[in-house]
């Protein structure tokens, strides 16, 4: 069979399957590359067969055909088809993702942004989009993505008519994932009806926490001839929605030494001398009290606030395809996404970080983990914050694929396209009220999720604060994909077919972020001196006392009252606090006129040039009666890397060459007509994070830590095993196990220097934000008390697990009756990993340097369980579906601050969907999101706990209507 007539007959089983999708209107992806549709496996029937034996109509009839996906493959491949995704009840493509067996996401103001495929990260899964490889970033946080990292985020679900991800690696299939490979596919107008059809769906969105609707809008139109040569789509979708995050945050625990405890002096004038130092100076000296507060963890920054999301989400996806013969056929995509978001943040806190010098405990209390999780401050250093950040990423992809069949048993496919995402933050602004030496200031963190934080003095009254720092840090990643490929496939004899093909590709990825931070003095402030960082400042003489001048006045004119909702505060807890009046203040300060600084720690890049072959052999038939199919292959490729930064402020430049060769090798064997049993090894690789690969550095200038790149770091190697069987037991219905084992040989780890200066590191003072304790005190400069970090290349690490799947149609078991319209749909996935991270621990003196370790842990990323079920009804006019999903603690990073390792808590979500189909051609539904408003906890140091933050996002309902033609 040549390929033109597979195609024919994988179009037909996908035009089945999407006869009845309310939208869009096409159910499976276009085949090589954009799906890398399977191979039909030798037990598997001609698939116009399959499909005539498909009599379910709606959902049900979405799960048979991404099984029929499955089935075919020879790797391991799952697949949504577009009923999955338009009818789930998920706001974007990770969480549509999450259903599939191995999957967890990262979620992001409430809604799914990356996700982590059998344990490993964003990082090490390749995402592609209509066979392009591609990279789209948004923010989080207060950063944007700048890694190789897929946000989600970007898309609406809507646009896409399926999902397919690669757990198995196959030599033409593209390289750079140690997970996996997720095809992303939009339109496919020949596979459709003839004439013209189209669909429109009317959404609103409700959020609790925000009390706000918003519009989601999407609509499909397609039209094919009556001679099924020529084809084309369009469809577009609108979303624009606002969300609260509300809840606290420490910014991680550290220790420090204070200026007393209990009524003892910490510091003395000189060593001898019985006079207190207070507030500033002196010599630190050890008694039982100040030792114990100063080797003990207290939070740096303990505060409560809102965090304000408004989002916006348009995109549009176009596709053309001509098929003047049965040899030849022509298809061109394109997409456009367009992702906005207004971020505001509201906090009160206490700036303890930096300032513990200053600050008296009173009546503190320790708990089994070292921790001073209660305590009463005074000479507090209280701060308001009010942050917003604009941003926008733009995303564009225009690709062409050319398929053409030169004879009867040989055919080529040329593809090539080009991708760009821009995401640009010309606003992220925080102005920052200060009152230095508040009194009675209290915080509990016995419970701690849920800290009690109050406030001793006033933070309403505008003439307790001071107007001390105004930041503005605009900054930009641009990342740019170019490649062109060459894939031919010869049918040797029947069950014997030759692949081979050739991939170009060119990567780049270029940051430049800049600030206008700065500390202010106010008229009158005595003392006024200039940083190193040319940023004005106010000597320390003038920074204590009821009469210290370090800042402009507040006024009723600058400030607004901000009012905290349900953050899960307990009683006692302050609730209402001033805050900067973002115009006003910026209008004063002349925020906006002042001078752009580049920031030169975020000035640099890397440009990737991929250069490849590969080539596979695909077989079938059988052994001794046994009927099997496999590939195997492998596939070469040489990446040439050339990556730029700041060095002692110069640019520099540095280029190198690395070359791998990536067998791969995939079995299905079929016992019987409904049993396969897959079997895959492979050598993979993913090349080291973006961050890391550009020489010189960038510095923290408030935690006292440089970063350092490496251009030389070796990608991530690694080889993989799978072991897998599904029994398909009936129609929609399936039951698997798969083991899979990675081997990683190559693993870039930390490594750190303590004890040093900045001066040491040869960096300028101009790659320290301007508005940091560093740079606003030069003398802290000298002082070896800076943390010193790059990556080096490390050893390997393990990690090996086990899916469990099961697609259960009640119909299997009862023939006719209501129960046989129910179905379950579960996944459990645990997984073991190690590896070993050079890490900081605890100071073990008073003032005392960090205590440097190699410590063992899973890899970052890797929850050792998650879970996801689903119950459905569907009876082809009315459905209701209820899913759940939890995801265990995992880490995701080293932490600082003498903490071992950040990451988060366990997490369980609740969604829900209920649908009628009034008519054919008008459905109306009502869709529940995250329906018990899961916290979701972040901790710093994984063996204490102890609280990071913990947000609520609010539920979110979804409710309007769908319509077809």
């Amino acid at each position: 069979m040549n390929l033109h007539c597979r195609r024919a007959s994988f179009f037909k089983l996908a035009l089945v399957a999407g006869s009845a999708l309310s939208f869009p209107s096409f159910a499976l992806a276009q085949t090589d590359p954009a799906a890398a549709a399977p191979q039909a496996a030798a037990t598997v029937d001609d698939p116009t067969e399959v499909a005539d034996e498909i009599v379910v109509t709606g959902f049900r009839q979405s799960l048979q055909a991404a099984l029929n996906v499955k089935k075919q493959s020879v790797s391991a491949v799952d697949a949504i088809v577009a009923e999955d995704i338009a009818k789930f009840p998920d706001q974007n493509l990770a969480e549509s993702l999450q259903r599939i067996p191995g999957i967890s996401i990262q979620r992001d103001a409430g809604e799914g942004r990356a996700i982590t495929v059998r344990g490993l990260g964003a990082q090490f899964t390749r995402v592609r989009l209509n066979g392009l490889e591609t990279v789209a970033t948004s923010t989080d946080g207060a950063s944007s993505n700048r890694d190789r990292a897929f946000d989600f985020n970007v898309f609406a679900s809507e646009l896409f008519s399926s999902l397919v991800v690669h757990k198995t690696a196959e030599a033409s299939l593209d390289e750079g994932s140690l997970g996996a490979v997720v095809d992303l596919n939009t339109g496919n107008p020949i596979a459709g009806k003839a004439g013209l059809h189209g669909a429109l769906s009317l959404i609103g969105s409700y959020n609790d926490l925000s009390e706000n609707v918003g519009p989601r809008v999407a609509g499909l139109l397609s039209w094919k001839n009556d001679a099924g040569t020529f084809g084309a789509a369009v469809s577009a979708a609108y979303s624009n929605i606002k969300t609260l995050e509300l809840g606290n945050n420490s910014v991680r625990w550290a220790q420090s030494r204070f200026d007393s405890v209990s009524g003892t002096p910490c510091f003395y004038t000189t060593a001898t001398s019985t006079t207190p130092a207070t507030n500033s100076g002196g010599v630190y000296r050890s008694s039982a009290a100040c030792d114990k507060a100063a080797l003990a963890f207290h939070p740096r920054i303990p505060r409560y606030g809102e965090i304000g999301h408004d989002r916006e989400r348009l995109g549009v996806t176009g596709s053309i395809q001509f098929e003047p013969t049965d040899r030849t056929k022509l298809s061109l995509d394109a997409l456009f996404s367009r992702f906005k978001e207004a971020r505001e943040e509201q906090w009160a806190e206490v700036l303890l970080r930096s300032n513990e010098r200053s600050i008296d405990v009173l009546n503190p209390t320790y708990d089994a983990d070292n921790n001073l999780v209660s305590a009463t401050l005074n000479d507090a250093y209280v701060r308001t914050e009010h942050y917003l950040r604009k941003s926008k990423t733009d995303f564009y992809q225009i690709g062409g694929t050319l398929d053409q069949d030169i004879t009867d048993n040989f055919r080529a496919t040329l593809l090539g396209g080009f991708s760009k995402s821009d995401a640009d933050i010309p606003v992220e602004t925080t102005i920052l009220f200060d009152d230095k030496d508040a009194q009675g200031y209290f915080y509990d963190y016995s419970d701690m999720h849920n800290p009690v934080l109050t406030f001793g003095t006033s933070v309403t009254d505008p003439s307790v604060f001071q107007l001390s720092e105004i930041r503005d840090r605009p900054s930009n990643v641009t990342n740019r994909f170019k490649t062109g490929q060459l894939r031919t496939e010869w049918d040797v004899t029947d069950g014997f077919t030759v692949k081979a093909g050739a991939v170009w590709r060119r990567f780049n990825y270029d940051i430049v972020a800049f600030t206008r931070d700065t500390a202010v003095c106010g008229n009158g402030g005595t003392s006024i001196v200039t940083s190193t960082s040319g940023t004005i400042a106010c000597s320390p003489s003038s920074l204590f006392g009821p009469t210290a001048i370090y800042g402009f006045p507040v006024t009723s004119a600058l400030s607004q009252t901000f009012n905290l909702g349900n953050a899960g505060q307990p009683s006692g807890t302050t609730d209402q606090w001033l805050v900067a009046n973002l115009p006003a203040t910026t209008a004063f300060t002349q925020l906006y006129s002042r001078p752009l600084v580049l920031d030169a720690g975020n000035n640099r890049g890397v440009q990737e040039t991929t250069k490849g072959a590969y080539l596979q052999f695909d077989a079938k038939g059988d052994i001794l009666g046994l009927e099997y199919a496999l590939n195997a292959g492998i596939r070469y490729v040489k990446t040439d890397q050339s990556s730029y930064g700041l060095v002692s402020g110069n640019k520099a430049t540095v280029k190198r060459s690395y070359e791998d060769w990536l067998p791969a090798f995939n079995l299905a064997l079929f016992p019987t007509p409904d049993i396969i049993v897959r079997a895959a090894v492979a050598d993979v690789m993913t090349r080291p994070t973006l961050g890391n690969l550009t020489p010189g550095g960038s510095a923290d200038g408030f935690n006292f830590r440089v970063t350092n790149g490496n251009p030389f770091l070796e990608p991530f190697r690694a080889t993989n095993y799978d072991l897998g069987v599904e029994w398909y037991f009936a129609p929609q219905a399936i039951l698997s196990v798969a083991l899979f084992k990675k081997d990683v040989q190559s693993f870039p780890v930390s490594s750190v220097i303590t004890n040093a200066t900045f001066t040491q590191t040869g960096l300028p003072v101009s790659v320290l934000v301007p508005s940091s304790p560093a740079a606003l005190n030069p003398a802290l400069l000298s002082q070896p008390i800076w943390t010193i970090s790059t990556t080096v290349n490390g050893t390997g690490a393990t990690l090996k697990g086990v899916e469990l799947a099961a697609q259960i149609p009640f119909k299997a078991f009862i023939d006719n009756g209501i129960l046989s319209n129910f179905g379950i749909l579960a996944n459990a996935t645990f997984i073991k990993s190690n590896a070993d991270y050079a890490v900081q621990g605890p100071a073990v003196t008073p003032g005392g340097p960090l205590v440097n370790s190699i410590r063992r842990a899973t890899l970052f990323g890797v929850s050792k369980r998650a879970y996801n079920g689903t119950l459905y009804y569907d009876d082809g006019r009315f459905s209701a579906r209820v899913s759940a999903s939890y995801r265990g603690r995992y880490i995701d990073a080293n932490s600082g601050t003498g903490n071992i390792f950040e990451g988060y808590g366990p997490t369980t979500n609740i969604d829900a969907s209920v649908r009628y189909k009034l008519t054919e051609w008008l459905e109306v539904s009502v869709e529940g999101n995250n329906l018990t408003d899961e916290y979701r906890y972040r901790f710093t140091d994984f063996d204490a706990d102890r609280n990071y933050e913990n947000n609520h996002f609010g539920r979110t309902i979804l409710f309007g209507a769908r319509l077809k033609m």
